[in-house]
This record gives structure tokens, sequence and C-alpha cells, in this order.
């Protein structure tokens, strides 16, 4: 690790923290009329997801932290972890599922992602803005039944429950916003 000038931070950088590991959302560097100037940011917690506000004095020397990005395929499931494989060195490791968080809602065997690593720990996921998915079970659409904007629930191979419009049926290949969650169209 390296010590990096609070005066060289950037949005999306990582940093190490006695708090925990942190990456920069926001950023401002204030110089008050008198006094030191000073740093106000806006940090989110890699593992927890939490958001801190956090002021530094100008120049103070806090640890970057480095993080591995590499794309992993999703191999198969193996009790409460999964195995994933590096796509460039055919490295396989187990990867708790807790660490993945929602992201395992939208991964199917033989699919791909960008993990974040931290040392041996996956510290985030980075997936695709939309992946398709196959719905497991939901209502029949009903012929007629076609009301303006209406939804219903839909189980997807996955095991995430959507809200799709009243058309679509079992075994349809839908589109899903990874980022909200959302029917998007069919695929």
């Amino acid at each position: 690790m390296s010590a990096i000038s609070t005066n060289d931070f950037k949005n999306g950088m990582a940093i190490e923290l006695p708090e925990g590991l942190y990456t920069i959302i926001e950023f401002q560097h204030v110089k008050p009329g008198k006094g030191g100037a000073f740093v106000r940011t806006k940090l989110r917690n890699m593992r927890t997801k939490s958001v801190l506000e956090k002021t530094f004095r100008a120049d103070e020397k806090v640890e970057q932290a480095i993080i591995d990005k590499s794309e992993m395929q999703y191999l198969y499931r193996d009790g409460n972890a999964i195995v994933m494989m590096d796509n460039q060195n055919y490295d396989q490791i187990n990867v708790e599922v807790e660490s993945l968080g929602e992201a395992i809602s939208y991964l199917r065997e033989g699919d791909s992602a960008l993990l974040q690593r931290y040392g041996t720990e996956v510290v985030g996921v980075e997936l695709p803005a939309a992946v398709e998915l196959t719905i497991a079970e939901t209502e029949p659409g009903v012929q007629g039944d076609r009301v303006s904007g209406a939804r219903k629930p839909a189980t997807l191979e996955t095991g995430l429950v959507v809200q799709v419009p009243l058309f679509v049926n079992p075994g349809d290949k839908i589109k899903i916003d990874t980022r909200t969650g959302e029917y998007i169209t069919r695929a």
C-alpha cells in the first residue's frame, strides 16, 4: 500500500482508513478565509455499502487501497459459496455468497462478472447494465386482460422476484436492469 495526499483524491479511488475500506464518492477542496485548507469527502464503505462524510486536513496522508478487478465466470454453487474462474489465467476461487450481495440474484452458471478484490477478499461485483433471465413461474396472462401499466410478480430462474407486465408468461426470456432490479423488455 502507498500513502497518498488528500490533495490527490479522485472520485472512485479506494482508501484504507481505521474505520475500514472506502471508495471516494465525491470530494471538495475548501480554502476558508482564515485557518487551514481542508478536504470534505463523501465515502462509501466497500463492505457494508454505508456512506460516511469525513473531513481531512489539506495534504494529510492516507493509505491508498489497490483494488484488483478481474473478469470471473460463475461455474457452480458449492454449499454457501460459489466457485468462480478467472477468465485470464483459469484460476478458480470460492466466493462466499454474502460477499456478492444482491449480485447473486442476477448471476447464472456460465455468466461472467467483474469481481473487485482487495487482497484475497471480494469487496464488490460489477455486473452488466442488463441481463437476460428466464421466468420460472408467474400467473399466465389472461386474454383480454390488457390494463395499461398493470403488473404481476414473476419468479426468475435465479430466485429473484420482479414485477412484469401481464402479457409475460412462464418460460419467457426477459431483460432485467441490474442497477434497479426492474423489468426492461422481453428478450
